[in-house]
């Protein structure tokens, strides 16, 4: 653990902090739909012939059922449209690799994921989408999702802040203004400096360029059909074949990168994700990924103190965020950096760390800071395979996720998760004094509770209901590379992952058959749907309420002692949740790993 990369840190935390303010600022210019921003002479005319193809009249406000309803056929749509493309990707242009159609179940799980913002691949990009298939059925949902989270965001905060009130704004209008005044804009400038950085965008077909030194690699034998052929035991007969070119991938690939790291979507354009140097070529990409990340979803708290008129409850739920987000980080570090005992055995040096599955360019700091930032927010990005971390070092990656990824979180789903925990902080200390619950004034009675829960509760039972399915089933096991608490700990993972919305994996699972494809489909719908309409209910339950004037014995959500008590509540529910899970997976087997046994 360097000096330099404790300075690091400190400069990524600064970063983050120094535009949280007037990112914030300009989002609640954003999401007014009467405000007005330096972008109005350009895409103000833009905004009004968009809603007027849509037939869709801006000032005409929705009840938070219209709101859900405008967002859910929105998604189905789109899920729809990625769908199509996929299955027909063959039949479509800008396909010069004439790769081939999706299989059913894999083009479902893809426009699941992709719709869902989780961006989980069961495939590898260069190798299975076509250039159309990348900008147009995934980059545009990368977009899309990334609209909605922070349109859901919006709505609930207007919840929390209108006063005796029925509406909850616009979502038509909401993922305009949100697509053309901040994604669209940034996404540019960011593509322009990836592309400085040396990240490709392009349209040529791939390069083939000879090895100096071809080398042999088993395959398995096909006939005349290009069927495998099986030898007397039923399994595939190999044999080798001689590897004498590597294929290097071009493609518009920055343009993608830029929205799925702003976006929190995290789905790489290459297979490597963004370990692939294309993907992300020098230390300064690196930062300004990681950064990029965080960045909306840090913007979004200040916007709730903005809106909400007490923007020191605001920085409290950053400070509750970052808190969380700081101890995962050092634990992952550290973890990294002792690196495994089994190795010290073997006459590895403690001070090398852990560095298996990591680039050497970027090391075990900026990978173990990237695997929990990522995992923190709904991003799914990866510069390291989390499948090789150690056992604690992968604990924090899976806990961040389990929490909710309401650690910052996605874009706009951050936030609105985490405010269902501060739904059930001011309840906790409400009973605690023997008073009424109050949240800014509003009185939050056992509706707002029980809709708070079952958020929750929904999050729980799908990863823990396909986990243990899969962990019981010939499929589920049949995509296992490893055994014991560390194959558990890669099957939860991937559930954990698809339930709530981040899309990183393990990489230890062989997770692209119908089972599988089909079950992470499902936990993905349910992870981001069955998640927002509860959520949709309490903010249309708060809005209507009055809230009255703070008095003595109102519980002030600002400052150390709320900050400290929406941290506990977080953890304490998250292990409550998730506890004895991950005790007979990544922690059984930081254990054993410590008595010489590895998986």
């Amino acid at each position: 653990m360097r000096s330099t990369d404790w300075l690091q840190l400190a400069l990524y935390i600064g970063a983050l902090a120094l535009i949280t303010k007037p990112l914030g600022i300009y989002l609640t210019h954003v999401l007014d739909a009467r405000g007005t921003t330096w972008l109005d002479p350009v895409m103000k005319p833009l905004e009004r012939l968009t809603y007027r193809l849509m037939g869709v009249v801006p000032e005409k406000e929705q009840d938070w059922k219209g709101y859900t309803f405008a967002m859910l056929l929105f998604s189905l749509a789109g899920c729809l449209f990625t769908y199509a493309i996929l299955r027909l990707q063959h039949l479509l242009p800008l396909n010069p690799q004439g790769l081939g159609p999706l299989s059913p179940h894999l083009a479902f799980n893809t426009a699941v994921s992709f719709t869902t913002n989780t961006n989980w691949q069961s495939y590898g990009g260069e190798s299975t989408m076509s250039y159309f298939s990348q900008m147009v059925a995934l980059t545009l949902h990368n977009f899309a999702s990334a609209a909605t989270g922070i349109a859901i965001a919006a709505a609930l905060v207007r919840g929390i802040a209108r006063q005796s009130a029925t509406t909850l704004g616009n979502f038509w209008v909401d993922l305009v203004r949100t697509t053309y005044y901040l994604l669209l804009p940034i996404c540019v400038v960011f593509a322009i400096a990836l592309v400085s950085q040396g990240m490709i965008q392009n349209f040529s077909p791939y390069t083939k360029a000879r090895l100096v030194e071809p080398y042999k690699v088993p395959v398995e034998k096909k006939n005349d059909k290009g069927e495998t052929v099986l030898g007397a035991d039923g399994k595939p007969v190999m044999e080798e074949q001689t590897i004498d070119e590597q294929v290097i991938a071009q493609g518009p690939m920055a343009s993608q990168i830029a929205v799925k790291m702003l976006g929190t979507n995290g789905g790489g354009f290459a297979n490597a994700n963004a370990a692939q140097p294309f993907e992300n070529p020098t230390p300064l990409s690196n930062f300004l990924q990681m950064l990029s990340i965080f960045a909306i979803g840090s913007a979004l708290t200040y916007y709730l103190g903005r809106m909400t008129g007490n923007q020191g409850h605001g920085w409290s739920v950053w400070a509750a965020m970052m808190a969380i987000f700081l101890a995962g980080a050092l634990v992952c570090w550290w973890a990294e950096a002792s690196g495994n005992p089994i190795h010290h055995g073997l006459g590895v040096a403690a001070a090398d760390g852990n560095m298996e599955g990591k680039e050497i360019r970027f090391g075990i700091f900026n990978s173990a800071l990237f695997a929990t930032i990522t995992t923190a927010a709904s991003c799914g990005a990866v510069n390291s395979m989390h499948d090789s971390f150690t056992a604690l070092g992968g604990l924090v990656p899976l806990f961040n996720i389990e929490l909710g990824e309401i650690v910052i979180g996605g874009v706009g789903a951050g936030l609105y998760g985490m405010l269902v925990f501060v739904v059930l902080a001011v309840f906790i200390a409400g009973l605690m004094v023997g008073r009424t619950p109050e949240y800014l004034g509003k009185k939050i009675q056992s509706y707002e509770v029980k809709m708070a829960m079952l958020s929750l509760l929904v999050l729980s039972l799908s990863i823990l209901g396909f986990s243990a399915w899969a962990s019981a089933s010939e499929w589920g096991l049949a995509g296992l590379n490893n055994v014991g608490p560390h194959g558990l700990g890669e099957i939860l993972y991937a559930f954990s992952s698809a339930t709530g919305n981040n899309g990183s994996a393990f990489a230890g699972l062989t997770a692209n058959t119908p089972w599988y494809n089909t079950t992470l489909g499902l936990a993905m719908l349910i992870g981001r749907f069955l998640m927002i309409i509860p959520i949709m209910a309490i903010a249309g339950s708060l809005v209507v309420k009055k809230a009255s004037p703070p008095g003595a014995g109102t519980f002030p959500v600002s400052g150390v002692t709320f900050t400290a008590l929406l941290v506990g509540t977080v953890l304490l529910i998250g292990a409550l949740n998730f506890f004895p899970v991950l005790a007979l997976g990544p922690i059984i087997e930081h254990f054993l790993n410590a008595q010489g046994t590895l998986y």
